[in-house]
């Protein structure tokens, strides 16, 4: 389900800071009348997602079939050799690995919480022109590139994309167009 279609059914709006608990927490749609049932997956873009993605960024590199691909290894969906090669991230060190852009759609560890598994938390081309970034403790995805590229994703009707600024912030209490009555919790 879209998330635009949540925010819809409680009268929220749609915008680029907006967080689960004020899109979906409304009091004006009971449990009974929400057409979702779940929160959506932290951590992880969904692999039909991912390869929409996938053939939106393919256009805006030059190295295609050299991509590099990181998963956190603290996720508990991998479990990689000691020797296998590290990305160290601050509190994140990530498993890497590399091949062609046709990868991105990896799934790590199926379990019953991700009975698809998870995705790559980052991912990028060899030249650089692009970077996608899903956080383990996020519900979303960030992309870094180009404004034309950024365009191509804002226009894609498969994606749900909205621009995001880099001071926009990503804590639970950051969704400043909350409506009234609608309430945020941690948790």
């Amino acid at each position: 389900m879209r998330w635009a279609d949540v925010a819809e059914a409680n009268g929220t709006t749609v915008h680029p800071a907006m967080k689960w608990g004020s899109t979906a927490g409304s009091r004006h749609t009971s449990e009974h009348d929400r057409p979702w049932h779940d929160s959506p997956i932290t951590g992880s873009l969904p692999a039909r997602t991912t390869r929409a993605m996938a053939d939106i960024l393919r256009r805006f590199t030059r190295t295609p079939e050299n991509c590099w691909f990181a998963h956190w290894e603290g996720s508990g969906h991998i479990t990689p050799p000691p020797n296998y090669p590290r990305l160290p991230m601050p509190n994140r060190d990530m498993v890497h690995f590399s091949g062609s852009i046709d990868l991105a759609d990896t799934r790590f560890g199926a379990t019953k919480w991700f009975p698809e598994g998870m995705s790559a938390h980052l991912w990028w081309p060899d030249d650089h022109t692009w970077c996608v970034a899903t956080d383990i403790d996020l519900t979303t995805t960030y992309l870094k590139t180009s404004v034309e590229c950024a365009d191509a994703a804002l226009a894609d009707t498969t994606l749900e994309a909205l621009p995001a600024t880099p001071d926009q912030k990503v804590t639970w209490d950051s969704d400043t167009a909350v409506s009234p009555g609608h309430v945020e919790t941690q948790g």
